[in-house]
């Protein structure tokens, strides 16, 4: 199949008439930007990938946690989606919610799931026919989520963990949140981050709406060893530098989905840097 788990625009187009093959528009809003802003263009045959409404947990105050996999395979085969299906996911920021996506499919045991370098908006560059509605499941599938854990963290083992010299726990949002120079765009947080983590803002891995060359990654990411941890505010961007690190061979990673939202909460006085 594909050589990579992101993929061009090119490569998409030379398995469109695959019919194992299956497109998710998986975009969310970003933070203070909506994509009620945005005129709705859709790769031709997309089918909407819910995150915020099927894909999170609503029983959990925390934004964006995952669901367990019984809800997971519920509105995974409501869009059609079977045990063999080729997935691609993309979003119409360009890269943003699209990684969390492969992530959380990846967590619930499904392989052949991709990434689209630069979304849509590489899409509608190369000249290709945009969309304006999504397509209609043809039928309900047959995919049973079998949860992985190796690639998923909770509160409980980063407190086991993150004083580990063997574990590196790595934070996507901005030097100034990681450093606490900044309020929290959620109330309720404190500012910091985990002791001993790393910072790596999210869009340094990104060449405006793509992922930077293999090499320019190798280069960002060679230096993180050990076990790698992603974290960020909420589980969306520690899903981008977690597939760029996955690009470049890693495979020993998680992405701890409570994030900032969880363990910044002033309730919990967990211990912090500055």
């Amino acid at each position: 199949m594909f050589k990579s788990a992101l993929i061009t625009v090119d490569e998409l187009k030379a398995q469109f008439n695959n019919p194992k093959l299956v497109l998710l528009d998986c975009s969310i809003d970003k933070v203070n930007e909506s994509l009620d802003d945005k005129e709705v263009k859709l790769i031709p045959n997309s089918i909407f990938f819910d995150i915020e409404k099927d894909f999170s947990d609503h029983d959990n105050p925390l934004p964006h946690t995952l669901v367990n996999p019984e809800t997971f395979t519920h509105h995974a085969q409501k869009l059609g989606i079977d045990s063999d299906s080729i997935i691609v996911v993309y979003d119409r920021w360009g890269i943003y919610s699209s990684p969390r996506a492969w992530w959380m499919f990846k967590v619930m045991g499904h392989q052949q799931v991709y990434v689209l370098n630069g979304g849509i908006i590489a899409w509608e560059d190369g000249g290709n026919e945009v969309f304006r509605e999504y397509k209609i499941p043809g039928h309900k599938g047959n995919f049973e989520a079998l949860f992985d854990q190796s690639l998923y963290a909770d509160i409980n083992y980063i407190l086991e963990n993150y004083q580990n010299e063997k574990v590196d726990v790595i934070d996507a949002r901005s030097d100034k949140r990681f450093f606490g120079l900044v309020p929290e765009p959620r109330k309720g947080l404190r500012s910091g981050h985990i002791p001993n983590s790393k910072n790596l803002p999210f869009d340094l891995v990104l060449d405006k709406d793509k992922y930077k060359s293999l090499a320019e990654l190798n280069e960002i990411i060679s230096p993180l060893s050990n076990q790698q941890i992603f974290t960020c505010g909420s589980g969306i961007s520690a899903s981008i530098i977690a597939f760029a690190s996955y690009l470049t061979g890693n495979q020993n990673l998680k992405i701890y989905d409570g994030s900032w939202s969880e363990w910044g909460k002033e309730e919990l006085n967990l211990p912090i840097e500055k």
